[in-house]
């Protein structure tokens, strides 16, 4: 059987992706291989399909114990005998297992690398009984500590080489820099290794960020858009995950949290829920998600910063693995990166931290780009893209500038002034005329402090990182970075040089081209099929099909099993298996219709044309706002929509924010003041730290509504 036909008959595709024939081809000539390819790119079949044509074991070093029961679950439904060996088998399990590789009757064992080289475990030496024809690493970069999730007991791995030398090994990953894939290559000891580096490019997915204000009602906001949609949101913190998805439950989402703190059942359980899409929503830390195969992932959101552009793109690459449109929101606020500073600092190893802070900075420059964040992510990764995508927020935004040259020398004289010593939060406060004990009484006698009183702090922070950006300010790296001039500054300081400043910005409301003149009903009802089929055989609803085959079934409407092989994803085996009950409903709904088959009509390939969806206020905003027109309380409001009271004022501090109500209405004028010179002491990143300082007098609502009241950019507050 040759490469191709393996593939049609057990994969059910015609075609190879990215350079998954040229990786197939040195494995089977027992070659060592790297291959980096995107999330959803097929590398699971570069060793998977070498698995079927080699006459022999392929072991698979996988890191998680979900991953290992996803792919065996995936394989065995192709036909392909497959099984993992691991801490939640029974010792009879086992020993069944192990019969059967006697027998040689199994393709692929998957094995976490502990369990490979445990010191008490006689399991190596049992494989070297059995005709091992090829090792798979899976998730390659958990060897490296420059990695974005370096992982010790990887390093174990080094020794591979040492135990099968004529066994070809195929190391994999999706997301490494020049300097992890180094390190990949040393410490596996690949023998004259063939390198793969794939495009990194994801083009069904929109990348978003958005300003972390009211992030909870712009995630409402986003998910009324999504509701039959499955999603992960990732946090930061184990407890705001939990916090979270109760929050989201609570306004009727079916959500449940997952992180590394949850007992094995719970976690066990909320991940079997969401694979078999009886949860939509999964809210986690990043202990979730790596090797997850589920195809259908409508979107990804990231509530907080993440730690490096590895990281990012990973995640978000857990969304469209099917290749349907997708999304990536990320909720961007500066506060994020002086807290996950902290992480980054690694104890008695300043080489590391350096580049671990590096990465950081990378991850912030992404969220603060005024150009196209596709091109940055893949100029990342060392890949050319053009200098608009169509299909990022920044592509689909119009930006309105003006002349901001006046603003932009009292920023810069301010630096000049402070002797460019001094970090961004400093020559705000400064700019600002603060009167925090954190000003030095020396520069409260200088003439520009205090010169940028009549401008609000947000929009200074939007002013300062637009002059970065434009490369009129730089900040010096390390662990506390300070603003300074550059080449460009002395122009504009004497007034050579104008300077153009984001006013604001509007999202382009082009319509999105339907990508597919899909058929509904049709798609509905094989949906249910594939649910039923699912539970008879105990196995996630997207291992038996994903989402796009079912959307290309319901596109194209085919009408015999000859046609139904045509579509992506049906192998002889699944044809086999499942083709008769998946062509039942297609037919039936046709002859009610009068449809006929459009299958001459198919292409090999489609693709979605950039668009952009329009925003629209939040409705559960709205119905909060417009019960306290009525006359309501905020108490009664709440009572009323089963919501807490905290709630209700985050509700109506979004309207305080868009001008659309006084902030005198929720907040005593004696407090504002109070409330507005703690907030430009300490920040407005944390809630718990200004009612510390504040005391009991003060509610988190309050302070949550000046928050918003001084976002707003309204003017000093006179009492």
């Amino acid at each position: 059987m040759t490469p191709n036909q393996a593939l049609q008959q057990y994969f059910g595709y015609s075609n190879f992706r990215h350079n998954q024939e040229q990786i197939i081809k040195h494995v089977l000539n027992c070659e060592d291989v790297l291959a980096l390819m995107p999330t959803g790119g097929g590398k699971s079949l570069c060793y998977q399909l070498p698995a079927i044509l080699l006459n022999g074991l392929t072991i698979v070093i996988s890191p998680l114990i979900a991953l290992m029961k996803d792919q065996v679950d995936s394989l065995n439904v192709n036909g392909i005998p497959a099984a993992f060996l691991n801490s939640s088998q029974s010792n009879d399990e086992q020993q069944q297992l192990i019969q059967r590789l006697r027998n040689n009757e199994i393709r692929l064992l998957y094995l976490a690398p502990e369990r490979l080289f445990s010191a008490e475990s006689r399991l190596l030496d049992f494989l070297k009984t059995l005709k091992v024809v090829q090792i798979a690493i899976d998730e390659a970069h958990c060897i490296s500590q420059w990695g974005h999730d370096f992982r010790p007991e990887y390093l174990m791995l080094a020794g591979l080489k040492q135990h099968f030398p004529a066994v070809p090994v195929i190391a994999l990953t999706a997301t490494a820099d020049k300097l992890t894939q180094k390190d990949i290559l040393e410490k596996l000891a690949l023998k004259e290794p063939h390198v793969f580096v794939s495009s990194f490019n994801r083009e069904n997915i929109t990348y978003t960020v958005k300003p972390k204000r009211n992030s909870f009602d712009q995630l409402l906001a986003f998910l009324d858009k999504h509701k039959n949609d499955s999603g992960i949101i990732y946090c930061l913190s184990r407890k705001s995950t939990e916090r979270l998805a109760e929050d989201l439950k609570a306004e009727g989402f079916l959500a449940e949290a997952y992180h590394a703190g949850l007992d094995h059942a719970t976690k066990a359980r909320n991940q079997e829920a969401f694979l078999r899409d009886d949860v939509k929503i999964i809210v986690a830390t990043i202990a979730f998600g790596m090797g997850i195969n589920k195809s259908n992932v409508r979107y990804v959101v990231h509530m907080d910063l993440p730690k490096n552009i590895e990281g990012y793109y990973q995640e978000t690459g857990r969304a469209g693995r099917d290749g349907l449109p997708s999304d990536a929101v990320l909720y961007y606020s500066p506060g994020d990166a002086k807290k996950l500073k902290d992480f980054a600092r690694i104890e008695d190893n300043p080489e590391q931290t350096k580049i671990l802070l590096k990465k950081l900075d990378d991850m912030v420059h992404f969220c603060e780009l005024q150009t196209c964040r596709r091109q940055y992510l893949l100029k990342y990764f060392d890949e050319n893209a053009p200098a608009n995508c169509g299909s990022c927020d920044v592509c689909l935004t119009e930006v309105e500038r003006f002349d901001g040259t006046l603003i932009a020398q009292k920023a810069l004289s301010a630096v000049a002034r402070l002797k460019e010593s001094f970090g961004a939060g400093y020559v705000l406060q400064f700019l600002r005329g603060s009167k925090s004990e954190k000003i030095r009484e020396e520069h409260k006698q200088l003439k520009t402090y205090g010169i940028g009183a009549d401008i609000a702090m947000a929009d200074w922070q939007r002013y300062l990182r637009d002059l970065v950006i434009q490369g009129y300010l730089q900040t010096s790296g390390g662990e506390y970075p300070v603003l300074k001039l550059t080449e460009k500054s002395d122009a504009v300081l004497k007034g050579l040089e104008k300077v153009q400043l984001i006013a604001s910005q509007f999202m382009d409301e082009r319509e999105e081209e339907v990508a597919l003149p899909i058929e509904p009903e049709v798609f509905d009802l094989l949906k249910e099929v594939r649910r039923d089929i699912a539970l008879s055989q105990n196995v996630p609803p997207y291992v038996i099909l994903g989402d796009n085959t079912l959307v290309e079934i319901a596109t194209y409407l085919p009408q015999s099993l000859d046609e139904l092989r045509l579509i992506s994803g049906f192998g002889d085996i699944k044809l086999a298996r499942y083709g008769r009950e998946f062509l039942a409903p297609v037919k039936s709904h046709c002859a009610a219709k009068g449809l006929s088959t459009k299958m001459a009509l198919r292409k090999p390939k489609r693709e979605r044309k950039a668009g952009s969806v329009a925003t629209k206020k939040n409705g559960t905003q709205n119905e909060s706002f417009e019960l306290y027109k009525a006359g309501k309380t905020i108490a009664e409001i709440a009572a009323e929509r089963g919501l807490s009271t905290t709630t209700i004022e985050g509700h109506l501090a979004y309207f305080i924010e868009q001008g659309e109500m006084e902030i005198t209405a929720l907040v005593s004028p004696q407090k504002i003041p109070f409330i507005q010179d703690a907030v430009e002491k300490y920040g407005d990143d944390r809630l718990a730290p200004l009612k510390e300082i504040l005391g009991d007098n003060y509610s988190y609502g309050e302070i949550k509504c000046v928050i918003s009241w001084i976002k707003s950019g309204k003017p000093d507050f006179v009492s």
